[in-house]
């Protein structure tokens, strides 16, 4: 009787750590404007932007700042339905979709340029490879130098052509968004001063 209700008691406590874990993988960090806070939240998260920074060589506040602008870490993020006669939710103005926004076309250029054809755009670890592949292509292809965050969400956010043909002179949103990418970006970098030598002593961890 009583090992029944110790397997009861053990399977039940599995169920829970199970769908906690689903739980905070789904939603987004308590504080996504402190770099800190979301690492400190999600260990591994660190450990994927290093890896996309040290792939790409690309700086860890950059990629962060472009995933909080793009989804402001949401997992399943997608741009708003538009709406027939303001009223019945209707088709969405892009394909974009997970925590770059990528839309499909692109992402599935990352994923045949790097050769990892299962990566998910709602999976956190490809998310940021991605953007540290798009920065570092905007590199290749526009000469944007990979530390320059304003510039690079200009990219980022019009596409290499549009860029190439200036075409963020008469595009606002475009210049206010990287205006907000760029001053993210210095508020992630302060930050990460604090504590990303802790971070890096952080090697073994369970969860």
């Amino acid at each position: 009787m009583l090992k029944k209700i110790f397997n009861r008691i053990k399977t039940n406590l599995l169920y829970f750590v199970i769908f906690s874990l689903l739980t905070s993988c789904a939603t987004a960090p308590k504080n996504t404007q402190d770099a800190c806070s979301i690492f400190s939240e999600r260990y591994f998260w660190y450990k994927y932007a290093k890896k996309s920074s040290e792939e790409y060589d690309v700086p860890i506040h950059i990629i962060l700042a472009f995933v909080k602008k793009e989804s402001d870490f949401r997992k399943w993020a997608r741009p708003a339905r538009t709406k027939l006669f303001k009223i019945i939710p209707y088709k969405r103005p892009s394909s974009s979709l997970g925590y770059s926004q990528a839309v499909k076309k692109t992402w599935e250029l990352y994923k045949k340029d790097t050769n990892n054809k299962f990566a998910l755009r709602t999976r956190f670890k490809d998310s940021v490879m991605f953007v540290g592949w798009f920065i570092n292509k905007t590199h290749q292809v526009n000469k944007i130098p990979l530390n320059d965050p304003y510039r690079q969400y200009l990219n980022y956010y019009l596409g290499w052509g549009s860029y190439a043909k200036k075409n963020y002179k008469t595009h606002k949103d475009a210049i206010i968004f990287a205006k907000a990418v760029k001053k993210q970006s210095n508020v992630y970098r302060k930050q990460l001063k604090s504590c990303k030598e802790n971070l890096d002593r952080k090697k073994y961890i369970i969860f």
